[in-house]
């Protein structure tokens, strides 16, 4: 008796405070590989899609892993939250700082450059074209231009833009004369990009219109064999200044939009945060829509609503 005395059964709180800690410490290693080695997950089901697209997201588990922490009363393990916490914010907050805080004060020419997919049957192509010429873009690039959109659009902007180029479903309307414009078929047997040179008084730059193909969990192949065609096709330009712009169905995480960003810079928000564009309602949770450049300042970015689409558009201006 004397010894079970000495010896009582731990409260139910404390055993619960164990528990909380003992899911801690695997918790947060977990999600500390998972955020560091997420292109390494085989795309099994489609779940290396659902990472890479989602991979933000995961640091809505932080906190949750701290209230486990507080639960287990230990500061060892609350410490331990505090790697998946730092992972995250080496990997997410730099690309999060308003770009407001930083803009370059260079001499040049601007341009600015409007993009937005319209969505096929959305019925406000025209609404959509006449926001971003209203925005002040010299260049607007539009994707999933389909239907009875061709006229409305051709139209609208026509009316606005001295210079035009469409193929497939995406186009592009330019104040700055279009030289050497084609197609781009980036590995697919129809046309969903183009390339173009625009010629702005302050030289010429290089665009690419991009519309990805769709990207499922389960299928996806045709998005990642343009995407890697298009990496290959930039790769190999000599083009001093390039702006690749569009919908690439890739959030900035996935595995295949990579080598992207090893040759181009996507700059920063305006207002920082991470600048979703779809789904454009109820909110956005993931950013498919890109600007990607080198060879000049980003001078400002956001994201805005134009017409009724699935996605939002993108608005970029650059100094020359």
């Amino acid at each position: 008796m004397a010894l079970l005395a000495r010896h009582p059964n731990p409260p139910a709180r404390s055993r619960a405070g164990l528990r909380a800690g003992a899911a801690v410490v695997p918790g947060s290693a977990a999600l500390s590989l998972l955020l560091l080695g997420h292109a390494q997950v085989p795309d099994v089901a489609g779940m290396g899609l659902l990472l890479d697209s989602g991979l933000i997201w995961l640091g809505a588990a932080i906190p949750a892993l701290g209230l486990l922490a507080l639960a287990a009363r230990r500061k060892r393990v609350a410490v331990v939250v505090l790697v998946p916490a730092l992972v995250w914010a080496f990997m997410f907050v730099p690309g999060m700082v308003p770009l407001a805080w930083s803009v370059p004060h260079t001499a040049g020419t601007p341009m600015t450059v409007a993009s937005q997919n319209l969505q096929a049957g959305s019925g406000t192509a025209a609404e959509s074209a006449e926001t971003l010429a209203d925005s002040g873009a010299q260049v607007v690039a539009l994707q999933e231009i389909a239907g009875t959109a061709r006229d409305s659009v051709a139209a609208e902007l026509g009316a606005r833009y001295e210079y035009s180029y469409q193929v497939g479903t995406v186009g592009l309307w330019s104040s700055y004369p279009i030289l050497n414009a084609r197609p781009e078929g980036l590995g697919l047997g129809w046309n969903r990009a183009l390339s173009a040179d625009l010629a702005t008084p302050a030289g010429t730059v290089r665009i690419y219109v991009v519309h990805a193909a769709s990207a499922r969990p389960a299928d996806h192949a045709e998005r990642d064999t343009m995407l890697t065609s298009l990496a290959r096709a930039i790769a190999a330009d000599p083009s001093k200044r390039i702006v690749a712009v569009g919908d690439f169905n890739a959030a900035s995480t996935d595995r295949h939009f990579a080598p992207l960003l090893d040759l181009l810079a996507e700059p920063r928000q305006d207002a920082g945060l991470a600048g979703f564009t779809w789904p454009a309602s109820p909110f956005p949770v993931t950013r498919l829509d890109h600007v990607l450049q080198r060879g000049m300042s980003a001078t400002s970015n956001t994201v805005l609503r134009a017409g009724a689409g699935d996605h939002l558009a993108l608005r970029t201006s650059f100094t020359l």
